[in-house]
């Protein structure tokens, strides 16, 4: 179940707002968790039962750590750690594994590969890597274990951030999950949140991902250089605005019932260095890796190589997180080269250099990155920087692709996925007189977003999320 459908949109979730405000306060988690596990089960059904084990081991594991002996806690942590990753890494990886192993004893290509792919429950690597990091909080004394299978349930399977993220922490959680009420003033920013949220994916991300997905299944060697950079445009616009539309709906949908997540995304467009770029961009994603394996392995403490090799271990970790593929391997290397060059003095250099060539030195290299992360093969990447760079002089031109609505979108793409909005806020607040304007505006906004996404939603135009694949 998606939250851009009509069955979540229009029934499962004023069902599940009708159940939680209207039964008795102490059943609030309750109902919480039996909704979440329903909303798994509608697009997962027999892998909820997985879900439900995931539950029941780390629950069980962390009340074991919580009360062991320094001594063991070290044992028990690697266990449950192991048991996690062995979970992620045979339903995601072990067929990519095995199948590039037979292919490199000689053995044929993947389809006379002797095993077939594994289904990949949706979300499974954002509960693991919640899960693990609850484990080693509670190792690390830093949160204490749950008490109660039922707040833990429901911290593993909060349906606003179960498939997608943002990756959430049990102790961020925890007070919530103990006791917590819901505002008027806070279900009214949920509202605007989840609208704005719906509008980015059903206005902007789905025209661009189909033109994105468009070009990009274009061979390359097809493709006119202005063919090319239109197509990595639309893509790099698209991911954002799907990505981050999808965490505005889940902290939206989350204040519905109390709850404050985590912010995911601050504008990474607007980044001056990639350093500053991975500040922004999945920020759960990435502070995940940063305090759960960047600095574990010693972080920046331990010398210029230790430093580099940690930060290129966690960007290859990085770029595998998001699926059994090289390309995803050649993305997280890119990103971990360009964060390497900006801890030498090339960093000197770029801090001299006029903000208007920083910005234009990020865009290039995220625009390359995500090549990469597009691309279906490496072949299929290098093919395509050819045409980036002019050497296919294909005949597919950017006039096959544009048209008006796709030029209206890019141009509002490229406007707020900038601070745009935060600087218009800025300005009205300078101006008292602007106040009842901006009033006004603050509540019919998100009632004409609801109202124009709904109307996009029932004309069931391109419609994927690009997320649920990683």
């Amino acid at each position: 179940m998606l939250f851009h459908t009509p069955i979540f949109l229009f029934l499962f979730l004023p069902l599940t707002l009708f159940a939680y405000f209207v039964l008795p306060t102490t059943w609030r988690n309750a109902v919480l968790l039996t909704a979440s596990l329903v909303f798994y089960a509608w697009g997962e059904k027999f892998y909820v039962l997985l879900m439900i084990t995931a539950i029941a081991f780390n629950f069980a594991l962390g009340l074991w750590l919580d009360s062991a002996s320094d001594q063991w806690r070290r044992h028990i942590l690697r266990f449950g750690v192991v048991t996690n990753v062995a979970v992620l890494f045979g339903f995601k990886y072990l067929y990519f594994a095995l199948s590039e192993g037979f292919q490199l004893i000689g053995l044929g290509d993947h389809s006379a590969s002797p095993i077939r792919p594994i289904h990949l429950p949706i979300g499974i690597s954002f509960f693991t890597f919640e899960a693990i990091a609850y484990l080693m909080d509670v190792s690390r004394r830093q949160t204490a274990a749950s008490r109660s299978p039922v707040q833990f349930g429901l911290f593993m399977t909060l349906f606003p951030h179960l498939i997608a993220g943002p990756v959430v922490r049990y102790r961020d959680l925890a007070a919530g999950l103990a006791s917590r009420t819901c505002s008027v003033a806070q279900f009214a920013s949920g509202i605007r949140r989840f609208s704005v949220g719906l509008a980015k994916k059903m206005l902007l991300a789905n025209a661009l991902g189909g033109a994105a997905n468009q070009i990009f299944s274009a061979p390359p060697e097809h493709l006119a250089a202005s063919a090319a950079w239109l197509g990595v445009l639309c893509y790099a616009l698209h991911i954002y605005f799907d990505f981050s539309g999808y965490s505005d709906m889940a902290i939206g949908l989350g204040r519905f019932f109390g709850f404050e997540l985590c912010e995911n995304f601050r504008y990474p467009y607007a980044a001056d260095s990639i350093t500053d770029f991975w500040r922004r961009w999945h920020i759960s994603l990435s502070s995940w890796f940063r305090d759960y394996v960047y600095l574990p392995l010693g972080g920046n403490r331990c010398g210029n190589a230790r430093t580099y090799a940690n930060l290129m271990l966690v960007f290859v970790l990085c770029g595998l997180w998001h699926g059994a593929n090289w390309t995803f391997l050649a993305w997280g290397l890119w990103h971990g080269l360009f964060l390497i060059a900006e801890r030498t003095g090339f960093r000197r250099l770029l801090d001299r250099a006029p903000s208007m060539l920083r910005h234009l030195y990020v865009l290039l290299a995220v625009l390359g990155g995500w090549v990469f992360f597009a691309a279906n093969s490496i072949g299929h990447a290098l093919g395509y920087f050819s045409a980036l760079a002019g050497f296919s002089r294909g005949a597919l031109h950017v006039g096959d692709y544009m048209n008006r609505e796709l030029w209206l979108v890019i141009i509002i793409g490229s406007l707020f996925c900038v601070p745009t909005v935060p600087r218009m806020r800025t300005w009205v607040a300078a101006r008292p007189r602007w106040t009842p304007v901006m009033n006004l505006a603050h509540a019919a906004i998100p009632l004409a977003l609801i109202l124009m996404a709904t109307l996009h939603l029932t004309a069931g135009t391109y419609n994927p999320f690009i997320y649920f694949r990683f």
